[in-house]
């Protein structure tokens, strides 16, 4: 009787080096999804014996019969990419040549000053202090919650955003009106750290390069996430009991229900407080460049498309029925 094949799995093998590249656990579950629908769209075929036209074929379905949008025929050919060329060492050199998915021109939603005002007035005490913040800054969703307390400099009135879009860190300015309520959500974020430490827990998730440089950084009051989770969680890859941030599903609710609240009448995400953000900073006289950086962008023609929200330029023209009145 012939052994057993010891071999894991291959979306074990997937999984793993997942993990020995650091990649975050978001990152890790779309990986594994996107792997899953590939193989399972060609009937659980191996994907050893797949190549090109499979890839192609499932790539090109995404976008013509599912009619995808383009950040998710993106997100799966990261994810392909990544199966054969890290698991089954086969590079796809071709995968540019695949139908794109068609990128829609859109104009963000963007609030006025006064809606501002009124969304910020709705949102309940537990994330108010976060969505004036994100406002306040035009952080991400993401990047807002994985703040640290370190990252804040009241000092300098800086706030440091770290490994934003792209793994780039970025230094924007700190409200000033929101440095003395920072500084009381503090006390009552290291009171919750200090009952976290005297029950024996009390760590926060680091990545594996800050935890193996410093190993007793997880525990440290700095390093603690400035909105943390109100319970304790398991982490599912290492099993260890930590007090995550706030929930990002439970801001994007509460955002929701905060502009149905005000009776805003437009689609509001997190997201459009930083679309606000910036072309608030336009209308106010503020260089394009410096609102480039203060976003992160990498490209200035990203930031452009608030110049369009602004009506600048030809279609910033007064209509002629206005003429009449």
């Amino acid at each position: 009787m012939e052994p057993q094949s010891t071999k894991p799995k291959l979306l074990d093998q997937l999984r793993d080096r997942i993990r020995l590249k650091h990649y975050s656990r978001r990152t890790e579950d779309v990986y594994l999804d996107w792997s899953k629908r590939y193989i399972l769209y060609h009937k659980k075929r191996h994907p050893q014996e797949m190549g090109k036209r499979e890839v192609e074929e499932f790539l090109t379905y995404l976008a013509t019969e599912r009619n995808v949008a383009a950040s998710t025929q993106n997100q799966a050919k990261a994810a392909l990419q990544f199966l054969y060329k890290e698991v089954l060492n086969i590079r796809l050199p071709w995968l540019g040549e695949v139908q794109q998915a068609k990128k829609p021109k859109r104009l963000p939603v963007v609030l006025t000053e006064k809606e501002v005002q009124t969304l910020l007035a709705h949102v309940p005490l537990g994330y108010g202090l976060l969505a004036r913040l994100m406002y306040g800054t035009g952080m991400r969703l993401l990047e807002g919650l994985r703040l640290r307390v370190q990252d804040l400099d009241f000092g300098r009135a800086e706030l440091m955003i770290r490994e934003g879009k792209g793994a780039k860190d970025r230094v924007t300015m700190l409200p000033k009106s929101l440095i003395a309520p920072l500084q009381e959500h503090l006390k009552q974020v290291q009171q919750l750290h200090e009952q976290d430490l005297l029950k024996g827990h009390g760590e926060v998730w680091l990545s594996e390069s800050v935890a193996r440089k410093y190993p007793n950084a997880g525990r440290e009051w700095i390093w603690q996430y400035l909105f943390p989770s109100g319970r304790l969680s398991v982490d599912p890859r290492s099993g260890v009991t930590r007090r995550h941030h706030l929930d990002e599903k439970a801001l994007q609710r509460t955002i929701k229900q905060a502009a149905i609240d005000a009776g805003l009448t437009k689609n509001v995400t997190p997201h459009t407080l930083r679309h606000s953000f910036a072309t608030h900073l336009l209308q106010a006289g503020y260089d394009i460049r410096t609102v480039q950086e203060l976003l992160g962008h990498k490209d200035v023609q990203t930031t452009m498309i608030y110049t369009h929200v602004l009506n600048k330029g030809g279609l910033g023209v007064t209509s002629p029925l206005d003429r009449l009145v």
